[in-house]
């Protein structure tokens, strides 16, 4: 089983969003966000999705989008987004989801001795913007990321890989309650999605020694990044 990651799909078969408003690097979206998944993913790997799925404001405008999503080949394993509103309670979406789809929701995903954990992340300390609010919500995704983490605990894995939406490092390269558990638990690697066009430019490639790969799919040029 190899391990792939790719973010930020932003499908939009009924919200009707086409992204080549936001630059070049979308051009051929989303075909060619279905034939780069298809040249690399065989049926019998995994793929982390972190957020950013489809921009259907409502379950039902999404429900197309997570079909077309499940009938790539390889398991699956889907984080929200900050731009995912579709995205239902955790229960509500469990009961749709098809075999070897998986969702990263407070809780560890672990499929053949490779353990994922993470959360959606949110702006950090240090960034612009980062105010009384944005704090609130980043000591919450926080107290999230703990949770993914403690559902570890007794289950056995060879390998541990970190996902978030956000970046978990800000322009500032400030330490921070994300840096705090990348550093505790020491995974192989950390993938984050959200950057896009000369927002790219911002990403940070390593803390402490640890890669951190941007896997947003136009920073990817639409083909899944290989991490295991």
């Amino acid at each position: 089983m190899a391990l792939f990651a790719i973010a930020d799909p932003h499908l939009s078969r009924v919200a009707q969003k086409p992204m080549n408003i936001f630059g070049p690097g979308w051009e051929g979206h989303p075909e060619a966000f279905f034939a780069g998944w298809r040249s690399v993913v065989n049926p019998d790997d995994l793929v982390i999705v972190p957020g950013d799925i489809s921009w259907g404001l409502r379950l039902e405008e999404a429900i197309p989008d997570l079909e077309d999503l499940f009938a790539l080949p390889g398991k699956k394993i889907l984080l929200r987004g900050n731009h995912d509103y579709w995205w239902p309670s955790l229960s509500k979406l469990q009961k749709l989801l098809p075999e070897g789809v998986y969702v990263l929701q407070n809780n560890a995903v672990v499929i053949e001795g490779v353990a994922v954990v993470g959360t959606r992340g949110w702006l950090v300390p240090g960034e612009r913007g980062f105010n009384e609010e944005e704090a609130r919500i980043y000591q919450r995704e926080a107290a999230r990321l703990e949770l993914s983490l403690k559902d570890l605990a007794g289950q056995k894995f060879e390998h541990l890989i970190l996902a978030f939406h956000y970046p978990p490092v800000g322009p500032s390269r400030e330490a921070n309650l994300f840096t705090a558990a990348i550093e505790r638990v020491t995974p192989e690697v950390v993938v984050y999605g959200h950057l896009h066009g000369a927002d790219s430019g911002r990403l940070v490639a390593e803390w402490h020694g640890i890669p951190l790969k941007l896997v947003a799919a136009d920073y990817l040029k639409f083909n899944p990044l290989r991490v295991l």
